[in-house]
């Protein structure tokens, strides 16, 4: 099919991979390269599914719990953090582990540890059951209480109005977070804001240029799985921004072509946790449908990197074979679970 007058594609730039995806990715596959499989990731490394099942295809092993990992082997957290708790459960487990948490992510934890360690009442803004909120709850239980949104202000009550801190899961929506904190200052008007902005850089960028491309749109396609909440956040943005529909989809195959009835321009962007290579498949598909003409529209530019975890520069097999010798039980290192 040639291009039809007037179709056109809005790609934003920048979409996909941020800094923090690319470390942990790349961090799976070191670790396969380094010491073989089975390397065990506690939760999706990232949340999409593509990434999941390719990483599985070279020998990775995803499980829920810490305990389902056999002794002896080597354990990877996720990119989204875990709670303290969670690395004494590998110790009892003679685990060897690697810590591929986004650096970003680490920066709340610690901001969370300290406003905890001066008696704060640190009040958390993100959605329950999202495993980046569970791992930055778990470093001060006490002093944190979540925040879902403005509806769930009214019920937030502190020991100290004058000791109140806000924090925020990295990979909310700029303006909903906001919109909480508008809400928290007005019944705390001693609200503390974080040193920095919690909400990552890559987050309010791909945010920034879907609000760019939004008014313009007739239909949105955002690249991403449905457990990832940067990718949902990207769809909420783009429908407030004006685009008339708005949907998710991991795969071309999932985009349905009544989706493009009436429509004219079609923008596509992808989540923080998207391989280009995706975008690239929606690129195609909609070119096969008269979308032909792509045109770029940047919000930003991006060159941050993070080093990979320093756990990669040691013998970790060695390491959790010591570990199961040294504490007893079972598991034989390399192999070990299969």
């Amino acid at each position: 099919m040639t291009a039809s007058p007037g179709r056109r594609v809005l790609l934003a730039a920048p979409r996909g991979y941020c800094a923090g995806v690319d470390r942990a990715v790349i961090a799976v596959e070191k670790a396969l390269e380094q010491y073989g499989a089975p390397v065990y990731v506690r939760h999706e490394i990232v949340h999409n599914k593509y990434v999941v099942q390719t990483l599985e295809k070279k020998g990775a092993i995803f499980v829920e719990r810490t305990e389902e990992v056999p002794p002896g082997n080597i354990v990877m957290f996720s990119a989204h953090g875990v709670a303290p708790v969670v690395h004494e459960e590998a110790a009892r487990g003679r685990l060897a582990t690697i810590d591929a948490t986004c650096p970003l992510v680490t920066k709340v934890h610690k901001e969370a540890v300290r406003f905890a360690n001066d008696d704060y009442d640190i009040l958390l803004i993100g959605h329950e059951g999202h495993e980046e909120v569970i791992g930055t709850s778990g470093e001060a239980p006490d002093h944190i209480q979540l925040v879902d949104g403005p509806g769930d202000v009214e019920k937030v009550e502190v020991r100290d109005p004058s000791k109140v801190v806000w924090l925020s899961q990295t990979t909310l929506s700029v303006d909903e977070t906001m919109e909480t904190v508008d809400a928290l200052k007005e019944k705390f008007p001693q609200l503390i804001s974080p040193p920095s902005d919690d909400i990552c850089y890559a987050t309010q960028n791909r945010q920034l240029a879907v609000k760019q491309m939004g008014a313009e749109a007739d239909l949105v396609i955002v690249v991403g799985s449905r457990n990832s909440s940067n990718s949902k956040r990207l769809v909420e943005v783009a429908k407030l921004a004006g685009a008339r529909a708005a949907y998710l989809v991991d795969f071309a195959d999932e985009i349905d072509e009544a989706w493009l009835e009436g429509v004219t321009t079609v923008g596509v962007t992808s989540g923080a946790s998207v391989p280009e290579v995706l975008v690239e498949q929606v690129l195609e598909w909609l070119s096969r449908r008269g979308f032909e003409d792509v045109e770029i529209v940047k919000a930003a530019e991006e060159s941050i990197t993070f080093s990979l975890p320093k756990e990669l520069r040691r013998d970790l097999r060695e390491e959790a074979a010591a570990l199961v010798a040294e504490r007893g039980g079972a598991g034989t290192g390399e192999g070990s679970g299969q």
